[in-house]
């Protein structure tokens, strides 16, 4: 047993098992998150630790779409942080046009049926990789989805990031609860207060400037 086995049990909560992977992740995530809620650089240096340990987590749950979310998450965290870091004057926080907010929308219902055909039968078209169905693939897609579009926007500080991540929480709540990684779907629920957190605290930064 490796140390990013989900067998390797760093300790237990009410009966519940925590792996280390599991809370490695989950710490990082929350921190992330906390740190994009005050809209702080250091969201971008805890989301590549929080990503490359849900990788690992979701591979061995048999959630696929999430675990290739973790790969786009990483690549957009690079951009994210450089982002940030180079071009202060182009961060103020603002909102999307509602010709954006149409070209979402449907971007998501195609992306979500797209995908979620494609995990759905992932284990068919690569078989030496993905030995076990995809769990939940349409549902784990339109997580999938949601989060992709939600980093690009966080990544240029626009407040519609906030809609969608608690989007994603409240799906993931579920989604975790049934894949029995209690922990995980726990820290969804946090993720929740803080996202909606991080929406009242822009909403405020934009009627402040």
């Amino acid at each position: 047993m490796t140390f990013f086995d989900i067998h390797n049990i760093a300790f237990e909560i009410i009966g519940y098992p925590i792996s280390y992977v599991e809370l490695i992740g989950t710490l990082f995530g929350l921190l992330s998150v906390f740190f994009a809620s005050k809209a702080n650089i250091l969201t971008w240096a805890t989301g590549i630790i929080n990503e490359l340990f849900l990788f690992i987590l979701f591979f061995q749950v048999q959630l696929y779409a999430d675990m290739f979310l973790q790969v786009y998450f990483f690549v957009v965290t690079i951009y994210g942080w450089y982002h940030w870091q180079q071009n202060p004057q182009e961060n103020s926080i603002s909102s999307t046009t509602f010709k954006a907010k149409l070209w979402m929308l449907g971007l998501i219902a195609v992306g979500t049926v797209l995908t979620g055909y494609i995990f759905a039968h992932i284990h068919l078209i690569f078989p030496d990789y993905f030995k076990i169905a995809s769990s939940f693939p349409y549902i784990d897609s339109f997580v999938m989805v949601l989060s992709i579009i939600a980093t690009i926007l966080l990544a240029r500080k626009k407040i519609e990031t906030w809609y969608l991540w608690i989007l994603v929480d409240v799906v993931c709540v579920f989604l975790f609860f049934k894949k029995d990684i209690v922990f995980l779907a726990l820290e969804y629920l946090v993720f929740g207060g803080l996202a909606t957190y991080g929406l009242l605290n822009w909403k405020k930064q934009i009627n402040n400037g």
